[in-house]
């Protein structure tokens, strides 16, 4: 599914883990798909599937569980970002949507996505591509009560 952009909200795609509910903001995003079959290759952080065919582009698949200290036993859906000028695929568990984060809160009252990450982790992803780091140092993992404003929000309007 090709993501719509909206200019000058602070929309952003719902993720969920496992363990959480993540969100990634919308400017990054290219698409959501089903999972496509995965090539393990060797020497790779533990977090790094391997890599996917996507649209003819050879692209890393990343388990965000796993960055975030909780390894997804099989992805249901493929995310795949910008990270500069290549693409990356993010393994989640569900896409639960788009929503406008702005309608609860600020940003800034978010936690970070990566706060649960280890430092190793953080460290290993930005020596291996500073831009993936900087696109998942932009998303945030909502709290429950976060999650459930946003769900009691949409069902109202």
């Amino acid at each position: 599914m090709a993501i719509e952009r909206t200019v000058g909200t602070k929309k952003a795609l719902i993720v969920g883990l496992k363990s959480c509910v993540c969100a990634l903001q919308l400017a990054h995003v290219i698409e959501t798909m089903r999972p496509l079959p995965v090539e393990p290759i060797s020497g790779v952080p533990s977090f790094v599937q391997g890599i996917s065919i996507i649209r003819g582009i050879p692209t890393p698949v990343v388990d965000l569980g796993s960055v975030l200290g909780s390894p997804s036993e099989r992805a249901e859906r493929f995310v795949t970002v910008r990270a500069g000028d290549k693409q990356v695929a993010l393994s989640v568990n569900a896409v639960l949507g788009v929503r406008d984060l702005d309608t609860i809160m600020t940003i800034r009252e978010l936690p970070p996505l990566l706060q649960r990450a280890s430092k190793d982790t953080v460290e290993t992803i930005g020596t291996l591509d500073e831009q993936v780091l900087m696109v998942l140092r932009t998303g945030w993992e909502l709290p429950d009560e976060v999650w459930q404003a946003l769900t009691a929000q949409e069902a109202i309007s």
